[in-house]
């Protein structure tokens, strides 16, 4: 990074489908500021139940929240996408930006087909990304890759606005919902953050999500500074020290930190 800029991640929401005590649904707030040019970026990643007041409670809010990154189109991604465009109206602000994998155009049609009211209240822009093709969001340079999960769903790695042309070095990746597999740590490799989904403990039998073995398995090897073990289920409450150290009893030897809702990383 250059001299005067820094890159914080806040995790809105820790959570799931199954609502826990504490845990919104997913979403992730990336801050960049650059004091050598005084300006500050704002990127929201996901906008899952419960993360919109979560936005509210930061000092960016959702007044300063103009462009919204979705992985993909599971409710507890994406069911508060509709209030933050009810909440930016009423607060005076005149546009919001969401990104997403193909379908995501379909996706914020039909939710106005239903909340008719609020089409035309702001400009609503939606753009559809590819894996692999670089594009900006809010300022950052970012790239997707295809995840495995039971629908389409793209990872994203990103760069602070300094470095937006090189997103696929970006010192943060998302991984989205997926299961555990050597693409995706490969796309990871050399970030200094790494939210990735780490659904369940590993006595739970599940596909489209990892448990801590299978991803300390697919990230032994790998160059990543710290990982954050997120989007969990009730099955983990209680159960996250054993399930840190499964991750790096599987060869992941990077710092290993549970997600809670509120927690900030600088990179």
């Amino acid at each position: 990074m250059t001299r005067g800029e820094s890159t914080r991640l806040t995790v809105l929401g820790s959570g799931s489908a199954m609502p826990t005590p504490g845990r919104a649904q997913s979403g992730y707030l990336l801050e960049a500021y650059d004091s050598d040019a005084e300006t500050d970026r704002a990127l929201l990643v996901d906008c899952g139940s419960g993360v919109l007041g979560r936005l509210a409670e930061t000092s960016v809010g959702y007044e300063g929240v103009s462009t919204v990154l979705v992985t993909h189109h599971h409710l507890d991604h994406v069911a508060s996408l509709l209030p933050l465009v009810k909440a930016r109206w009423l607060a005076g602000e005149t546009h919001l930006e969401v990104i997403g994998p193909t379908g995501t155009k379909a996706l914020v049609d039909g939710l106005l087909d239903v909340h008719d009211y609020l089409d035309g209240r702001i400009d609503l822009a939606i753009r559809e990304v590819p894996a692999g093709r670089p594009f900006t969001a809010g300022g950052f340079g970012v790239v997707g890759r295809e995840t495995r999960h039971s629908m389409p769903c793209l990872a994203y790695r990103v760069s602070p606005p300094a470095y937006s042309a090189e997103p696929a070095t970006g010192p943060v990746t998302l991984s989205g919902d997926t299961e555990a597999f050597a693409g995706l740590a490969r796309f990871a490799d050399g970030s200094d953050l790494l939210v990735h989904d780490c659904s369940f403990p590993d006595d739970v039998d599940v596909s489209n999500h990892p448990t801590p073995t299978t991803l300390g398995e697919s990230l032994a090897g790998v160059d990543v500074d710290t990982l954050v073990c997120s989007h969990l289920y009730p099955h983990t409450t209680g159960r996250e020290d054993e399930m840190a150290a499964s991750v790096r009893a599987a060869g992941f030897d990077g710092t290993v930190r549970f997600a809670t809702d509120g927690l900030t990383v600088s990179v």
